[in-house]
């Protein structure tokens, strides 16, 4: 998997991000330029192929709303600006041969360097490639993602990028899980909700994000509403008995069974009490 961010254009509503044109214009551009936009706000760069991908869901309920409010900021950099040629290409095939294309080192490098224009040290601006050799993309990851003043996300695309970029520019490689996508731009978008949604000000109850799934190493309890009986299936009796303590022990006890049964991998590793 691989990962490219673009120049944003814009937008002309609070649901309708607009979708950018590809143009000479190698300047990236804020996708929300009519909205507001806090000095300090977290930002995300997005060297694409397909600019015209973002925000995609990212510009829906939780996280676009925090969009269109300024609360983070998202920017791409259409790579094939970038481009060599009458044609601008991008990509040329493997040295030593094979099947598909390779994205060329130098085009990447003039996209990562323009991104790299006013970004702090890497320590608060990390530069991530989705690929499936990186290291798996874990909810301690996004924490330590969110943390930070933004990052840079470069988005691959046909047999990957050339080695000799991803060495210069000392770039993070991040898998999502052991499978090949035919592009970056899905995998940086679930990244990047992933970490947005733990900015502050994001999901507006904190306190949810310490009870979700991984955050304190488990999976998460099972969750019921109305109706209380449903098809012969009744909520369980202590999530209606108003006993904090009862409730509270009971959810641990669900999140421990359920990280045993289906992910025996994280409970081999979790930290014991």
């Amino acid at each position: 998997m691989s990962d490219t961010p673009k120049a944003p254009s814009k937008s002309h509503g609070a649901k309708s991000h607009g979708r950018l044109s590809i143009s000479a214009c190698r300047a990236p551009r804020d996708l929300m330029s009519d909205a507001p936009r806090l000095a300090s706000a977290w930002t995300a760069k997005i060297v694409t192929l397909f600019p015209e991908a973002f925000p995609g869901v990212l510009g829906h309920s939780l996280t676009g709303r925090a969009l269109d409010e300024g609360k983070w900021a998202l920017e791409t950099l259409p790579l094939r600006a970038y481009g060599k040629g009458r044609h601008r290409n991008v990509d040329d095939t493997p040295a030593g041969g094979g099947a598909g294309m390779v994205l060329r080192a130098d085009v990447v490098a003039e996209a990562l360097e323009e991104a790299a224009q006013g970004t702090p040290d890497r320590a608060e601006w990390p530069v991530l490639y989705a690929s499936p050799r990186g290291r798996p993309f874990d909810q301690a990851m996004a924490r330590r993602l969110a943390s930070g003043r933004g990052l840079t996300l470069l988005c691959g695309r046909f047999e990957g990028v050339d080695e000799r970029v991803l060495e210069a520019f000392e770039i993070e490689e991040v898998s999502l899980g052991d499978f090949v996508l035919t592009g970056g731009e899905i995998a940086a978008q679930a990244m990047l909700d992933a970490t947005v949604r733990l900015l502050p000000g994001v999901l507006g109850n904190e306190a949810s994000t310490e009870e979700e799934s991984h955050s304190n190493g488990l999976l998460e309890h099972p969750q019921y509403t109305k109706p209380a009986s449903w098809r012969g299936r009744d909520i369980p009796e202590v999530l209606l008995s108003g006993h904090h303590g009862r409730i509270e022990a009971w959810r641990r006890e669900m999140s421990e069974k359920l990280t045993a049964a289906r992910r025996p991998d994280l409970w081999a590793r979790r930290e014991k009490p």
